[in-house]
């Protein structure tokens, strides 16, 4: 195990890299999705390569509070080693989209204390905490539905989606449309919902891609697993 005095250099040493890294135009586009960095992730993730895995120095670069150095301790650490307090201070301190995507996504998910944490942050007041709940809640419907109330989530949606802060609509959005996909017993009613609030219905689509307006995108998807 590194000491604290190699972790520390290690973190400035990073920092520099980095930095060294950074590109305006990057940042630029970041910056309109809300993001403060301007790393190309293609080379962050080569950094965090070939640092591989090292869970004090993630803990370390995290505590930077600097996103690129945030993303790259998101790729270095190790999910099962935080517990669920842990996880949860660091999901409401997230801040910037792209590290609470993967932080939700790369270590929430693979830790332990996913479930217990679900279900805590559904009913939570703060808007990271429960886009996270509807996230994870969103993995559930698509692989482990036994014991959901499906009806009750698209109850919700339906009541709340349209008001809701960005980031918890696009949450409850993208559950919206998996319940469409995965569960036809639900499909209509899912669609039903989208059409009446129109929620990402003009949401820019680049070609190829498949819009995240809930009705287009289930009858697309369903079209798929379908052919």
């Amino acid at each position: 195990m590194a000491g604290s005095a190699d972790v520390d250099a290690t973190v400035v040493a990073v920092l520099a890299e980095l930095a060294e890294l950074e590109d305006p135009r990057v940042r630029a586009v970041n910056e309109k999705h809300g993001d403060d960095h301007g790393v190309n992730l293609t080379k962050l993730r080569a950094v965090a390569k070939r640092l591989k895995t090292q869970h004090d120095l993630a803990s370390a670069l995290w505590a930077t509070g600097d996103t690129a150095a945030r993303l790259v301790a998101l790729l270095i650490c190790r999910p099962k080693a935080f517990d669920a307090a842990q996880l949860d201070t660091m999901v409401r301190e997230a801040g910037r989209p792209k590290v609470h995507d993967w932080l939700v996504n790369y270590v929430v998910k693979k830790n332990p204390h996913k479930e217990e944490l679900r279900v805590a942050w559904m009913d939570d007041a703060d808007e990271a905490a429960t886009s996270a709940g509807w996230a994870l809640t969103t993995e559930r419907v698509a692989k482990q539905p036994d014991g959901l109330d499906l009806a009750g989530l698209l109850d919700t949606i339906e009541a709340e989606m349209a008001d809701a802060p960005e980031r918890l609509q696009w949450a409850m959005n993208t559950c919206l449309a998996t319940i469409g996909i995965e569960h036809p017993d639900h499909r209509s009613r899912a669609m039903a919902i989208g059409e009446r609030l129109q929620v990402l219905e003009d949401y820019p689509t680049s070609p190829g891609c498949i819009s995240p307006f809930a009705p287009i995108w289930i009858t697309e998807m369903v079209a798929r697993k379908d052919a």
